[in-house]
């Protein structure tokens, strides 16, 4: 089990409310294993959930600590937004050229529906309490998720190098949509989206499909919006990249077709910077001048969310 905002919490993964009694919960936890056990024709999958579950909260001591929002280890679950000052002092290495803002456009609109939610005027000591947000509609929990998940990929492609620029919160068509990262480098340009929805996800005709979709189509989005850069800008994207959590998907990276010459692929976190630095099967190298050129055209054409 993740603590990401979109993760079902152990009370959900048990089939149990939270103030369910222990005993209740030790029935749940009983039968579940029972019915999720691979040795009987379950899933494999749950019957590890089902047991992360028991481990969170199966004894008074745990449950008490993931009550008060806590992880196993006794320490604060946080979402907060870091400052990220030691990251960059961190290192001497020469990193990618970055411009915008990771994480910032989902975090304002976080904090606008949340404060909707809880009720204009009501004071919110901390909005990333993880009580009250694993309360918060599933709405307002993704886009916490997906914040947090674009700060982490903005961290990754900072690593790049000092052949790659990239810009973060693009705009695209408009203010209200937009792209995570628009990376350009010696093996192209690339549209980055950083998702998480909380659980694994399978690929289905070009698209993203699960339960924990709720409607949504993220590929075909990614899409439309590079789409709307790419005629802005006149620049063709060489992919189209949708970076999920390493433990929502169960290769490292699959191939979802292409739209407009650009190569659609989802991955896995950990493969991006391999995928950024390897390039598309098939795709020329871009050079030096004709990274200038389409830098330069980026740069009079972004605007950022």
């Amino acid at each position: 089990m993740t603590d990401s905002p979109m993760a079902a919490s152990p009370y959900e993964v048990l089939g149990v409310l939270a103030t369910a009694t222990d005993e209740d919960l030790r029935r749940a936890y009983r039968r579940l294993l029972r019915e999720t056990h691979p040795d009987t024709g379950g899933d494999p999958q749950r019957f590890i959930a089902v047991q992360a579950a028991w481990e969170r909260i199966g004894s008074p001591d745990a449950r008490a600590r993931y009550d008060r929002g806590r992880s196993p280890a006794g320490e604060p679950t946080s979402w907060a937004p870091s400052s990220g000052r030691s990251e960059r002092t961190a290192s001497t290495r020469p990193t990618a050229r970055t411009f915008g803002h990771p994480g910032g456009w989902r975090r304002e609109r976080y904090l606008t529906l949340l404060r909707e939610w809880v009720g204009l005027g009501e004071a919110i000591p901390d909005p990333y309490d993880p009580v009250l947000v694993r309360r918060a509609p599933r709405e307002i929990r993704h886009l916490l998720a997906d914040a947090v998940a674009e700060e982490a990929t903005a961290r990754r492609l900072s690593t790049l190098g000092i052949g790659f620029t990239v810009w973060h919160d693009v705009a695209a068509p408009s203010p209200d949509e937009k792209i995570d990262h628009v990376v350009l480098g010696p093996t192209g340009l690339f549209a980055v989206q950083s998702e998480d929805f909380g659980a694994p996800l399978g690929v289905r005709r070009g698209e993203l499909i699960g339960e924990a979709l709720a409607g949504e189509r993220p590929m075909h989005e990614l899409a439309v919006r590079a789409k709307a850069v790419s005629r802005a800008a006149r620049v063709r994207f060489t992919g189209l990249l949708l970076v999920l959590p390493d433990e929502h998907l169960d290769t490292p990276a699959e191939a979802l077709g292409s739209s407009r010459g650009a190569e659609q692929v989802v991955l896995r976190a950990s493969t991006l910077l391999t995928a950024l630095r390897d390039g598309m099967p098939g795709a020329p190298a871009v050079g030096g001048s004709e990274i200038f050129e389409v830098r330069t055209r980026l740069q009079a054409a972004i605007r950022f969310a």
